[in-house]
């Protein structure tokens, strides 16, 4: 019986809820004329025009094509070219001081007029390439030795501003660490350099692909480079890996090892054929490094470790930075030839001398050129 009055009293409930629920919206519930849209209101004056009559709303996309002859057309040509200098003494000091009128610069034996003019110290950016084959570097040989030396002793010499990347080769280059300041970072980079592998040296990869990786790199950019010079797995000619460079425009400056090793193979009888392959390994790489505006050094001994960093960081903070802008505006990718000068008022060769009066012989290191841009149509 119970069960029957809670039965009807939950069907009387349900009724009286439903009945409200209509009610309610039959007073506020939205109206909704399917006569009107939402995107044009419907206009309830009687004399208001039709739609035929309104005039058609302009569109700004047409699919005629826009006369391009009726707009005003620009061209850029402006074309800049800037020359990292260092002048050097012949004990590797960067001789400070030079006046910008006695610089000259002859662009395929044109002279230039010197535009931008600033001498300063700059933080460095800085790959060190380093060459680490068990061809030569046999863990715990003395070309192993000789290359941790020098591979530890340039990045102890960095400031705390410059950022260095690692990057060592065999077979095929790897990057052991990107571009920080972080020393840390450099010393586990360098802590890898332990086994060697492959018994190949792939030079001409490894420094093109770098140069190509520091080319969009703005400010004071240089390759410190570690290596015999011997390419033994060359996939780049000699004269396509030096255009590459040329491009670039990325300093190399490149350390010779296995000098003093060499001097004792020699005396030893080393062969033709390998004494060959050694000397085209070192003109290579003064090549490299005389056509891209570096220096080139071939220590025998350990002592001249110190002095070749120093003469590095020498020419890399302590430049004048000359631009100026080509009077051979032509645009056809062409390499062009770079010389810089001292010279005097009269255009002769500028006398440089020290405090006490005596004439210095000095070192002008610049790139020797670069390439031109090519037309963008």
């Amino acid at each position: 019986m119970r069960a029957w009055i809670t039965a009807v009293l939950c069907v009387a409930a349900l009724t009286i809820a439903l009945t409200g629920m209509r009610a309610g919206q039959d007073q506020q519930g939205p109206v909704r004329d399917t006569s009107g849209t939402v995107a044009k209101k419907k206009s309830t004056a009687p004399d208001a025009p039709a739609d035929s009559d309104l005039p058609k709303i302009p569109s700004a996309y047409k699919k005629d094509k826009m006369d391009l002859g009726t707009l005003p057309q620009f061209k850029a040509e402006v074309d800049t070219v800037t020359v990292d200098v260092a002048v050097i003494d012949n004990k590797g000091r960067f001789i400070p001081g030079i006046p910008r009128g006695n610089f000259r610069i002859l662009e395929d034996n044109v002279p230039q007029q010197i535009q931008g003019y600033n001498v300063g110290e700059a933080p460095l950016t800085v790959s060190l390439v380093v060459e680490f084959s068990n061809r030569f570097q046999r863990l715990y040989g003395s070309t192993w030795f000789q290359t941790l030396q020098l591979a530890y002793g340039f990045c102890s010499t960095l400031k705390p501003d410059d950022y260095i990347a690692v990057v060592a080769y065999d077979l095929k280059p790897e990057i052991l660490s990107d571009f920080t300041t972080d020393r840390m970072q450099t010393q586990e980079a360098l802590h890898r350099l332990t086994i060697p592998a492959w018994s190949e040296a792939n030079l001409f990869d490894a420094i093109t692909d770098t140069a190509d990786r520091m080319s969009g790199i703005e400010g004071r950019k240089a390759i410190v480079l570690i290596s015999s010079g011997v390419d033994t797995f060359n996939k780049l000619t000699f004269d396509k890996t030096r255009k590459i460079l040329q491009k670039d425009g990325v300093p190399i400056y490149a350390i010779g090892l296995m000098q003093t090793l060499r001097i004792l193979m020699e005396a030893r009888g080393m062969g033709a054929l390998q004494q060959m392959d050694f000397l085209q390994a070192d003109n290579q790489m003064r090549t490299f490094a005389s056509e891209t505006g570096g220096q080139s050094f071939f220590p025998r001994f350990q002592g001249e470790f110190g002095e070749i960093f120093q003469e590095i960081h020498q020419a890399l903070r302590n430049q004048y930075v000359l631009t100026y802008s080509p009077s051979n505006k032509t645009h056809d990718g062409a390499y062009r030839k770079i010389k810089v000068q001292l010279v005097d008022l009269n255009g002769n060769p500028l006398p440089v001398k020290d405090d006490k009066g005596k004439p210095i012989k000095y070192t002008i290191v610049a790139k020797a050129g670069y390439k031109a841009p090519r037309v963008i149509e």
